[in-house]
């Protein structure tokens, strides 16, 4: 019979426990334990009551843990998401329960439609307080239900090992996305006897993988093989599914043109000769208008969101669509495919490149290539070096890659800033852009950035982002300052609230109703924080702040007054097909 020693030390255990033995823990030295069989090595979080247990453990795991503190919940999560994105890693936030909880749903929503992993694990009242409105008590398990991939209350600790094995595993596993877990306070505290942690493989109930049809891919190969014009499709799941490699080597042996989605966009490197060009509402003229002239349609790792399709009994009605998703409620759900291929596409793309003939269509690619043409005569052109006194937010972006090489990490918040950034900025890498899809979150950007250079520490992050969401979640200044994380800054400022100003000028006959936004100096403000910057205005001052901003040594705020009512385009209307694409 085993006995259960009483813990005298305070600092971390090293558990390795044999057979029977078991050694007496609390609930929250348990989570911790749990973290770091798993990998974890950083924590973002905000303390309160409900979570204090966890955060007294804490105090004892700090040279294995290491804790970001936060200015604000929405901050900590959009951080988690960050860097998850650029480490491939689980992101991982701790809260407090009522308001702490609830300011994470925001993050959660964003993390589960752009499929970041996450866990997420919130403090709660007493189990014996639990439906009493007890001070801070929120029902952020029912609350969070549509939000997360899985989530769980925890009232006894004996469950805690178990059920945090589970939750990284959902998290990270099939298509990834955010757990929440929540543990009651006397949970946290109450002392159990520990036999180890075991990670989780598997779930009776989850099935992370579909079972790969090889008919289907038979199928799949026929139709690319036969095709005059076929069109490849990718998005996130490349990245997610780190089958990077295995992508690049299907499109270079079927000679197929490829464009990316808004989160596919450095799945490939952008002046790969195949990579053709951002799809969507604000995306490339070639790859819109073609979708709708290709006669097969190959979607890998990507959902057909609307912002891709736009009207959807108008998108490429022509072609045969092959569906690759790991996910099988994204096959059909906006676009009926023909050949439905389940499964990673880690594993279904070699699978199909081994039966696709190696061609180069040539006169295929050429039509991409016109269609460019005809785009930067228009647009790009312009955009990139204006003939105007008035700084663009493209020539910024163009002007940034010419001194990072496309090495940079760049993160963008919601707007204007973001089309430009993802339309014209460059990269060699994967996991290079981060940014709110799905969602839309204004404010992402700052907390995100903060959190892709935790999971990214040898690489320069930027943080790309308006004078409006830069003022949604700025108060995370104060993380930068006490952490000293080196991020770099980038304000491109209108003055105004500009994509819905774009959209008031073009569809509502410039009534411009409540998106003249006013900002503090925002030089002077990032100097309260002890975080150097400056302020640009003139072209010829550009280029050298640029280098000022990235060769500076700790983090670094550059604001840039860009041209307060410049457009992004081409631009595909609302209600309108990809082919209705306007160039001006």
């Amino acid at each position: 019979m085993s006995t259960v020693p009483e813990i005298k030390q305070t600092a971390p255990l090293e558990l390795t426990l044999k057979g029977t033995e078991t050694v007496e823990l609390t609930g929250s030295q348990a989570v911790l334990e749990a973290f770091i069989a798993e990998g974890v090595d950083t924590v973002f979080g905000y303390p309160g009551g409900a979570i204090m247990p966890i955060y007294d453990a804490l105090y004892d795991y700090n040279d294995r843990l290491k804790h970001i503190l936060v200015r604000h919940e929405q901050g900590g999560i959009h951080a988690g998401q960050g860097y998850a994105r650029s480490s491939g890693k689980v992101g991982v936030v701790f809260a407090t329960s009522g308001p702490g909880a609830t300011n994470l749903v925001t993050g959660l929503a964003d993390a589960m439609i752009d499929s970041t992993p996450l866990v997420c694990v919130t403090g709660q009242v007493f189990a014996h307080l639990l439906g009493t409105d007890a001070f801070q008590e929120t029902d952020v398990v029912n609350i969070t239900t549509p939000v997360t991939k899985w989530n769980y209350q925890i009232t006894d600790a004996t469950e805690i090992p178990h059920v945090l094995a589970k939750a990284f595993y959902i998290a990270r596993t099939g298509r990834p996305g955010p757990v929440l877990i929540d543990i009651t306070k006397n949970a946290q505290l109450q002392k159990i006897a520990y036999k180890g942690y075991e990670k989780c493989e598997h779930i009776r109930s989850y099935r992370p993988k579909p079972i790969v049809r090889k008919a289907y891919v038979e199928e799949a190969a026929k139709l690319i093989n036969e095709a005059k014009k076929p069109f490849v499709l990718f998005g996130q799941g490349v990245i997610l599914g780190k089958a990077e490699t295995e992508f690049r080597a299907f499109i270079e042996k079927g000679g197929l043109p490829a464009a990316w989605t808004l989160l596919g966009l450095s799945a490939l490197p952008t002046d790969h000769p195949l990579n053709v060009g951002m799809l969507g509402m604000h995306g490339n003229y070639g790859p819109n208008v073609l979708t709708n002239e290709c006669d097969v349609l190959i979607a890998v790792g990507m959902r057909f969101d609307d912002r891709v399709t736009g009207r959807l009994d108008k998108y490429a009605r022509q072609a045969k669509i092959i569906h690759l998703d790991i996910d099988p409620a994204e096959i059909d759900k906006n676009v009926k495919a023909d050949v439905p291929v389940w499964g990673d596409c880690k594993e279904t793309l070699p699978l199909l490149t081994k039966l696709i003939r190696e061609q180069q269509r040539s006169e295929w690619l050429d039509q991409f290539s016109a269609h460019t043409r005809q785009e930067n005569e228009v647009v790009i052109t312009d955009e990139l070096h204006p003939k105007t006194e008035v700084l663009s937010m493209g020539e910024v972006i163009n002007l940034l890659n010419e001194i990072t090489g496309g090495e940079a990490v760049i993160v963008t918040d919601v707007g204007q800033h973001q089309m430009v950034a993802c339309r014209y900025a460059r990269f060699n890498q994967s996991r290079s852009n981060i940014t709110s899809g799905g969602l839309g979150t204004m404010g992402f950007a700052l907390p995100a950035s903060i959190g892709a250079k935790f999971g990214a520490p040898d690489r320069t992050v930027v943080a790309v982002i308006g004078d409006g969401g830069f003022q949604m979640t700025l108060q995370e200044l104060g993380t930068i300052m006490q952490t000293g994380v080196e991020v770099k800054i980038l304000i491109l400022n209108n003055q105004f609230l500009g994509m819905v100003r774009q959209w008031q000028e073009l569809f509502n006959d410039k009534r411009y109703s409540f998106v003249d936004i006013q900002s503090p100096d925002f030089v002077q403000l990032a100097k309260a924080y002890d975080i150097s910057g400056n302020s640009v205005k003139q072209r010829a001052d550009l280029k050298p702040a640029l280098r000022a901003m990235l060769d500076h040594k700790g983090a670094y705020l550059l604001e840039v007054f860009v041209g307060k009512e410049n457009n992004v385009f081409p631009m595909v209307p609302q209600g309108c097909s990809v082919s209705e694409i306007r160039l001006k």
